[in-house]
């Protein structure tokens, strides 16, 4: 089952293989060509700023819910925490997956004129920040189903992966694949503890 939706995850990725494999003459780099054009110093230090909180909001939010759950000995917070620590760990492996499949280049590394304000190493397809991001909103959504949740929470992973291209170290194509992967890592956890769920009634993983 979980096999089935990993599939259909890899899938959607694929759909954008030709921007990866056209690069030169794509919209993704006429996206970044302008964006290069109008950058400024105080929203390079901006984005540097909101890039810079996706791992560390990323990892406390399912550490927060966890710790909470176990003080509280509460067994749906505890689950909950367990799913978003999932959902995480789940985006991460798959990112790094692709990564090293497609092995696309930086910007930077292909086009002198994309300047980076920010540090990339590995291949850049997909965004590594913005998959973390978005499997930590969608995530954090589907744990807890409230619009002042869901709001600030894609507003935040919105932020980060934009920040990823105005900062020069992303495509907007690694930034759409990211987001894919991400929110489709929540929704493949979500569905493996339903599972889960429905094969322990005893057991509730998440409301």
């Amino acid at each position: 089952m979980n096999i089935r939706y990993l599939l259909l995850i890899i899938a959607c990725i694929s759909l954008i293989q030709p921007a990866v494999q056209a690069q030169r003459t794509s919209l993704d780099v006429q996206v970044l060509d302008e964006m290069m054009e109008h950058r400024h110093e105080d929203p390079v230090e901006l984005y540097q700023h909101i890039s810079n909180t996706t791992n560390y909001i990323s990892m406390l939010v399912p550490v927060s819910v966890l710790a909470t759950g176990l003080v509280r000995d509460d067994k749906v917070t505890i689950n909950k925490g367990l799913f978003l620590a999932e959902s995480l760990a789940a985006s991460s492996l798959i990112t790094a997956g692709l990564k090293y499949t497609f092995k696309r280049h930086r910007p930077f590394a292909d086009h002198p004129f994309i300047i980076p304000a920010s540090d990339g190493g590995s291949p850049s397809f997909p965004s590594g920040h913005t998959s973390e991001a978005f499997s930590t909103a969608t995530s954090l959504t589907m744990a807890y189903p409230k619009w002042y949740v869901a709001v600030p929470a894609y507003a935040w992973a919105a932020s980060v992966g934009y920040s990823r291209m105005y900062l020069g170290v992303h495509y907007p194509s690694d930034v759409l694949a990211g987001a894919i992967v991400g929110a489709g890592s929540a929704w493949l956890m979500y569905k493996v503890n339903k599972w889960l769920v429905s094969k322990k009634p005893a057991s509730v993983l998440i409301n």
